[in-house]
């Protein structure tokens, strides 16, 4: 048994059920023979991914005392054991088709992992994961409400979000401080077709909610010219009132 090391934020899942539950959520397989788990620890969810034999399944995993264990556990993954930092891997240099990523992810870096899963989108038709619930309601908030945000509106432009299933403390060794939440992202048909400049719609989500109480006339104006924003009424608005739509709409007026 390996102990969990909070300089990884590890808290490993120790319950079979749920376990099983979040790798029978990966339901778009058909568009996909690879899958990638993140922070795999000791097993607990890489044993029911190594269940589906058509699929190649690849593990990325920075601690090496959990590399040694799954190594000396899971012999038959060891060629599929990726020793390293989950942000600092070129995934491409692993994959040059496409793949499903999925894990319980370390909630200490979830908004890094889900902007590494927007710059990899083009190979990421389903990402399946569990983070903190605060994190995971943000991901699949809607418009008007108080956790919609920039995760929302950036990963929302490009997949369908759903919450599936909150998981309590208890169910984890060590139990975190917090409820856990597990979605599913799949990625959209016209996702190569969002409608504007993809870097400038980021740079102008990022700068609305920046200034989220504002109205978007005031945390605009570096990007939109005076006369438009006076011409347009949704600049009266906030940013947690638009759609995805609608700051396509913003982005192509700047």
């Amino acid at each position: 048994m390996v102990k969990p090391k909070k300089s990884y934020g590890q808290h490993f899942l120790k319950e079979e059920s749920i376990a099983q539950r979040i790798a029978q959520s990966l339901t778009q397989m058909d568009l996909y023979q690879n899958i990638l788990e993140v922070g795999p620890g000791m097993g607990m969810l890489t044993k029911y991914l190594m269940e589906y034999p058509e699929h190649s399944l690849k593990v990325v995993e920075a601690d090496t005392d959990m590399v040694t264990y799954l190594t000396e556990n899971y012999a038959e993954l060891t060629p599929n054991i990726i020793s390293a930092d989950f942000l600092k891997v070129n995934l491409h240099e692993h994959f040059d088709a496409p793949f499903a990523l999925i894990g319980n992810f370390p909630y200490n870096i979830s908004s890094q992992i889900l902007f590494k899963l927007l710059d990899y989108k083009e190979q990421i038709p389903e990402m399946v994961g569990m983070f903190q619930k605060e994190v995971a309601e943000r991901v699949a908030a809607k418009p008007k409400t108080s956790a919609y945000g920039i995760l929302s509106v950036l990963l929302q432009a490009f997949y369908e979000t759903k919450y599936l299933f909150t998981v309590k403390p208890g169910s984890f060794n060590p139990p975190p401080k917090v409820m856990s939440g597990v979605i599913q992202l799949t990625r959209k048909e016209n996702f190569e077709d969002l409608g504007c400049n993809p870097k400038l719609f980021k740079s102008i989500v990022k700068a609305s909610f920046g200034m989220r109480r504002k109205m978007l006339r005031n945390s605009l104006k570096p990007f939109i010219k005076k006369n438009v924003i006076l011409q347009h009424d949704i600049f009266k608005k906030r940013p947690q009132d638009l759609t995805v739509q609608e700051f396509v709409a913003i982005t192509n007026l700047a």
